[in-house]
């Protein structure tokens, strides 16, 4: 008996002084790894004039993942699991923000037209360049206000157009705004007439846009059947762990069964990677 004591005291102590010696260390990566996160979310932020406290965004990066495991454990009583939802919930921030670009680029998309109209009209009225972005500014609501009004900024700081184009152009990524400041360089290089290559940008745009609708139309019905097929396995997993849990125990225990498992995880995966591939076209 004394002897066991000895053991437990000396297998207590060594766990005890290893957590003690440790957890210093775990905390800075922890605090390390947590302010890369951050510093990573809060640029894209700022490119879209978003001022959120950096308390909601910590507060948002801690939840999220935090949320998911509770959620797992509610579901479906396993731990293994649940961790699993843990680390998915650690995407979900930056899942939030890439959506919340991309619903900032296609309404950018949708301004560029009315914005290109503005310029040229502005133009045509005896305005410079900087003048017709001033109008623009002015005239337009956000995103594409913003963005222009930027590159107003940058202008009067004494960056050359030119820099200040590429610089939106870089923080857009569209197709339709790329070949916009292609055609202004060229214009102001070639001495040309910047209302007519409004013009002409202004047809070229609204037909790639009617373009993309049309396909957009077309691939509708199997985006829609590509989220329903990558929803329904993971549906059916749940609703048949939830009625018999004993069903899965041969995934957990059983080497064959955690290959199986592991297999079927990964094929999944893959389903949706290429779901989303041959969905999506290209234009």
């Amino acid at each position: 008996m004394l002897i066991k004591l000895v053991v437990f005291l000396i297998v207590f102590g060594g766990a005890f002084y290893l957590a003690n010696a440790g957890y210093p260390m775990l905390e800075e990566f922890l605090k390390h790894w947590h302010q890369g996160r951050i510093d990573k979310i809060t640029p894209r932020l700022d490119e879209m004039f978003l001022d959120i406290p950096l308390k909601k965004i910590i507060m948002l990066d801690i939840l999220a993942p935090l949320g998911c495991g509770v959620l797992g454990l509610i579901i479906t009583h396993s731990l293994l699991i649940s961790a699993g939802f843990l680390v998915g919930g650690l995407i979900i921030p930056f899942l939030v923000i890439k959506n919340m670009e991309a619903r900032r680029k296609n309404k950018f998309s949708a301004q560029l037209v009315d914005g290109l109209t503005i310029l040229s009209s502005s133009l045509k009225a005896g305005l410079s360049l900087q003048q017709s972005i001033e109008v623009l500014v002015e005239e337009m609501p956000p995103p594409i206000g913003q963005e222009f009004s930027l590159v107003l900024r940058q202008m009067q700081m004494g960056v050359s157009l030119e820099e200040a184009m590429y610089s939106l152009k870089k923080r857009m990524r569209l197709d339709e705004l790329d070949i916009m400041v292609t055609a202004i360089m060229v214009a102001r290089e070639s001495g040309g007439d910047l209302t007519v290559t409004f013009a002409q940008l202004i047809h070229t745009i609204q037909e790639r846009n009617k373009l993309v609708s049309r396909v957009s139309a077309l691939t509708a019905q199997g985006k829609l059947q590509g989220i329903i097929m990558s929803i329904l396995p993971i549906l059916f997993g749940l609703f048949v762990y939830k009625i018999n849990p004993k069903f899965f125990e041969v995934f957990f225990t059983d080497g064959l069964g955690k290959m199986l498992f592991y297999y079927a995880i990964v094929s999944e995966i893959l389903g949706i990677f290429f779901i989303r591939k041959l969905s999506k076209v290209d234009i």
